[in-house]
């Protein structure tokens, strides 16, 4: 693997576990078995730089993912569950639910530089438009798809922060158990 792909892949995960805050440059060096000056070669504005890139890196994955699972439905309520379940069973298999989720790293948001709130805000935001669009095929108007797709985001993301800080998949089944009951397409 290259050493920038390295560095984003180990920093991403970290920065899941601990939050921004929670890691310093020297513990991703460590992690990465590489130099600063290395690090710095690749990032050279520092852990907000790579920090960035973290985010990119998961935004594609995310998305793509999510891309995925709501094309193999029907319906956007049936993906939604889908997708649940597959991060119920993520947690309940690692114990965690790094790689899915950017909720820990954002969770620090009030500290954050402008352009790291830019990058979560694309990121959230091409989430909601793969929510939205699903809803919009189902003959849900725009602005109702799109006040739909941000409660589902919001819930969703609510959701995995919860079951990280409970320590349990409990608050997800929940959600999912409730959305199996209830209708995206009133």
């Amino acid at each position: 693997m290259e050493t920038k792909s390295l560095i984003i892949n180990i920093a991403t995960t970290l920065f899941q576990q601990k939050g921004y805050i929670g890691v310093g440059l020297n513990e991703i060096i460590r992690k990465c078995n590489i130099s600063k000056g290395s690090l710095y070669h690749h990032f050279p504005n520092g852990k907000e730089e790579l920090l960035i890139a973290c985010l990119g890196s998961l935004s594609d994955t995310i998305t793509l993912d999510i891309e995925f699972i709501f094309s193999q439905y029907p319906t956007a309520q049936e993906a939604a569950i889908a997708m649940i379940d597959k991060i119920i069973m993520k947690y309940e298999t690692e114990g965690t639910i790094t790689g899915y989720t950017f909720t820990s790293i954002v969770s620090e948001m009030g500290s954050l530089s402008d352009a790291v709130r830019n990058a979560c805000t694309n990121l959230y935001t091409r989430i909601e438009g793969i929510y939205a669009s699903k809803l919009v095929a189902e003959g849900i108007s725009i602005e109702e798809a799109n006040s739909k797709a941000l409660m589902m985001t919001a819930t969703i993301e609510g959701g995995i922060m919860l079951c990280l800080t409970k320590r349990t998949s409990e608050p997800l089944i929940v959600i999912s158990q409730a959305l199996q009951k209830t209708s995206l397409n009133y």
